[in-house]
C-alpha cells in the first residue's frame, strides 16, 4: 500500500506555511484549534459559491482574530459598500464565543493557477451534469493556458452516474510529489450529484530554490 500525504502538510516549514499562525498556552490550544475548525467550516458552507481559496488565521494578544480570505472573487464577499464583511464578522464572532474578528480580503488574480478554485470548478460543472472527463480537460487546458509546469485531476465516486464508483485521472506534464523543493499546489473539493463525487487537483509551478519567508507567506496568488 502506499502512503499518501498531503503535498501541503509534506512541506510546511520548507516552502509551504501553516495557514493558522499563532501562540498559546497548553490550556486553549484545544479551544483554539476547535474554533478554526469551526470558522473554516462556517466559511465553506456559507460561502461556497464565493470561490475562497484559502483561509489564514492568525491571533493577537487581545484575543482578537484576524482572518485573510483568499478569493477570486472578492467583491462578493464584500458585498455592497462592505456589508458582506461586517455580516460576516458577526456570524463568526458569533460561533467563537463573541471574539473580535477583522477581515482582510486578498484577490486571487489568477484562478487558474490555484488548485483549491480548480477543483471547485471541476465540481461546480459535475454538479451541473456536465461529462466528467470533458470537465476535466477544460480545466487542464485552462492550467496550461496559465503557465502551469504540470497539473493533475482525479475525480472518484459514483462518475456520470454510473452504478459502480470508480477513478477517473488526466495529467499534463510531470507532478513530482516526492520532491520537496518543488512548489506542489493541493486542493480537494466535492460534488453532490450523484451522491459524494471527490475532486483532486495537484498543480505543479515550478522549483523554489533558496530562503523562503514563510511567516508572510501569499496565498498562491
Amino acid at each position: 500500500m502506499g502512503q499518501k500525504v498531503n503535498p501541503h502538510g509534506y512541506r510546511v516549514g520548507i516552502n509551504k506555511s501553516w495557514d493558522s499562525n499563532w501562540i498559546a498556552d497548553k490550556k486553549n490550544i484545544a479551544t483554539y484549534i476547535l474554533e478554526d475548525n469551526k470558522i473554516r467550516e462556517f466559511i465553506e458552507n456559507k460561502y461556497k459559491n464565493c470561490s475562497i481559496a484559502k483561509v489564514a488565521i492568525e491571533r493577537n494578544n487581545d484575543n482578537s482574530v484576524l482572518l485573510s480570505l483568499y478569493t477570486s472573487r472578492p467583491g462578493m464577499v464584500i458585498g455592497q459598500k462592505g456589508a458582506g464583511v461586517e455580516a460576516m464578522k458577526a456570524a463568526i464572532s458569533k460561533h467563537i464565543g463573541g471574539r473580535t474578528v477583522n477581515i482582510n480580503v486578498m484577490e486571487v488574480k489568477q484562478p487558474d493557477l490555484n488548485a483549491q478554485l480548480v477543483a471547485e470548478s471541476i465540481a461546480q460543472q459535475l454538479d451541473q451534469r456536465v461529462v466528467c472527463r470533458r470537465a476535466m480537460k477544460q480545466a487542464i487546458a485552462r492550467c496550461q493556458k496559465a503557465g502551469v509546469k504540470g497539473v493533475k485531476v482525479m475525480v472518484s465516486g459514483r462518475i456520470n452516474n454510473a452504478e459502480i464508483a470508480r477513478s477517473e485521472t488526466l495529467h499534463f506534464g510531470s507532478i513530482p510529489l516526492q520532491t520537496l523543493r518543488a512548489d506542489i499546489d493541493y486542493g480537494f473539493a466535492e460534488g453532490t450529484i450523484y451522491g459524494k463525487l471527490g475532486v483532486k487537483v495537484w498543480i505543479y509551478k515550478g522549483e523554489i530554490l533558496g530562503k523562503v519567508n514563510l511567516v508572510k507567506q501569499g496565498g498562491n496568488n
